[in-house]
């Protein structure tokens, strides 16, 4: 096979992106050179790499084991860019990944605690759902990610092999209300009471979720604002102008005017928080950071 690195590296967006159009964005490429790339590729390799669904491009068996090979070859390849740029040998650079909300809650005090213990290993970081994190885990673009799941808590996806996974914590979901707003002073609120109220949520995908919305909500919620930064969520809801979820966990990081409320009347939602990797023997710096997550919550 005369496979290109430019070529591997499009194999691997598709894979993380689940679509063309996003690979090409992320990659700064025309959707017409990434669509190239993926024919070329399936050319050298003499068989089908990419199922075109309804719902965006996965990878076929086929494509799996080549993105397999690719994760090899582009991490030799990204090592020895590092050595001919004279990147210190005693860095061990770990790429992790979090769902959205744990960045103000986990990331500073496990960075603390890695550079106290490990101060040779260097962390780059990327924030995502759970869907892409897993998926960029599986491209090789993410060493470790943070994700979570909730009841009956299956598989994060269903691709072979499975993903190492170990859980870190559980933790309820709750929803954020204002402080001196229509449920100020209250530490509970019936599922009932939330059928009609303005809702802050992140937008929903093909792909992805929508997040921000009580899961076993009655009927369709209203939402009113649409956000991916949970600040910019939690600041909506310190004014007045709506309510959303979120883990009970955030209560530390929680903006002035922002009171968390249980919902009675609905089965509780507890949320497990994971982190993920390939399977196989890990890194030590992949276990540091690990250990460093995990003496954090």
């Amino acid at each position: 096979m005369d496979l290109s690195s430019a070529g591997l590296r499009v194999l691997r967006q598709i894979a993380e992106s689940g679509s063309f159009t996003a690979a090409a964005t992320r990659l700064g490429y025309t959707q017409s050179a990434v669509s190239r790339q993926a024919a070329s590729l399936e050319r050298s390799a003499g068989a089908a790499l990419f199922e075109r669904r309804p719902d965006g491009v996965r990878l076929t068996p086929a494509g799996l084991t080549l993105l397999r090979h690719a994760r090899t070859i582009l991490d030799c390849l990204t090592a020895a860019e590092r050595d001919l740029d004279g990147a210190l040998a005693q860095a061990e650079p770990v790429r992790l990944g979090l769902f959205l909300s744990a960045g103000a809650a986990l990331l500073p005090p496990s960075l603390t605690r890695l550079a106290a213990s490990d101060p040779q290993v260097t962390v780059t970081t990327t924030e995502g759902t759970t869907p892409a994190l897993i998926r960029a885990v599986r491209a090789g673009s993410l060493d470790l990610a943070v994700v979570t799941s909730r009841p009956p808590h299956r598989p994060l996806d269903d691709e072979s092999p499975r993903l190492h996974v170990e859980t870190v914590a559980e933790t309820e979901l709750v929803v954020a209300v204002a402080a001196t707003g229509q449920f100020a002073g209250r530490t509970s609120v019936h599922v009932d009471e939330l059928v009609d109220a303005p809702w802050i949520a992140t937008p929903a995908s093909h792909a992805e979720p929508l997040l921000g919305v009580w899961p076993g909500l009655p009927g369709r919620p209203h939402v009113v604002h649409r956000a991916r930064d949970w600040l910019t969520k939690l600041h909506l809801v310190a004014g007045d102008f709506g309510v959303t979820t979120v883990p009970r966990r955030l209560s530390p990081v929680l903006p002035p005017g922002v009171s968390l409320l249980h919902v009675d009347g609905a089965p509780p939602e507890i949320r497990r928080v994971l982190v993920a990797r390939l399977p196989g023997r890990p890194l030590p710096a992949v276990t540091a950071v690990t250990r460093a997550i995990f003496s954090t919550l």
